[in-house]
């Protein structure tokens, strides 16, 4: 089952909905608008984390259910959406888990094992490194799961994980435990074999695709994959 989760970060961030100055800017929006589209149009379960709603507001999407503690979703937002009949699960706001993993924990329970994360990203960095770790579960469930925006898809990578991409595109693996043993990349333009990454190294920043596959497989550890099209 496919589940998109639209968290309350930024959903445009090369720039708003409605202000692109830059020719690159103008056509990197529409490019992820057109991507917004299809993911929106085929998944089997759309939630909005709180003030995510207010994002598919905008986009005059529906979400299956709204969960959080509504502490920061518009107005506006969330009578439309009352007056939709959306299925909204309201949260107080003292709580152990954000509103994103309440969501993913919903996810999970309705039977989602392909998850999409948008607007997962944005300003507040704690929010953003919360969400890259949530994927720790995933991973660990064997669910498929990413992190959207204009600019990066972001995977953790605790066996082996295949990535598609055009050559070119920059591909960086960033590990998160304090060694990954065993890294081998194929299809990239700095393979590795069988090599040992150590937290706080930057030899792996700034890889790029030479081919339209790349697989990365480690034996111990994780990694951060982040795929940018910057």
């Amino acid at each position: 089952m496919k589940c998109i989760i639209i968290a309350g970060g930024s959903l445009y961030t090369c720039g708003s909905a409605s202000d692109s100055s830059r020719p690159q800017d103008t056509g990197r929006k529409a490019k992820w608008e057109q991507r917004l589209d299809h993911l929106l149009s085929t998944a089997d379960l759309i939630i909005a984390a709180d003030s995510g709603a207010t994002h598919l507001m905008e986009l005059n999407r529906l979400p299956h259910i709204i969960i959080g503690d509504l502490d920061s979703i518009a107005p506006r937002a969330l009578h439309f959406f009352k007056k939709k009949g959306v299925d909204i699960r309201t949260h107080p706001t003292r709580k152990n888990q954000t509103d994103t993993q309440l969501c993913l924990a919903h996810a999970l329970d309705q039977g989602a094992d392909d998850i999409t994360f948008l607007a997962a990203t944005g300003t507040r960095l704690d929010h953003t490194l919360a969400n890259i770790f949530l994927l720790t579960h995933l991973t660990d469930a064997g669910v498929q799961a990413r992190i959207l925006d204009p600019h990066n898809e972001i995977c953790l990578v605790k066996d082996r994980l295949e990535l598609s991409g055009d050559p070119g595109d920059l591909l960086s693996l960033i590990p998160v435990s304090p060694r990954v043993e065993g890294v081998t990349l194929q299809g990239l333009a700095f393979p590795l074999e069988n090599h040992t990454l150590y937290m706080g190294s930057s030899l792996g920043i700034s890889n790029y695709f030479m081919e339209k596959k790349t697989v990365i497989s480690i034996r111990s550890g994780i990694l951060i994959a982040a795929r940018s099209t910057d």
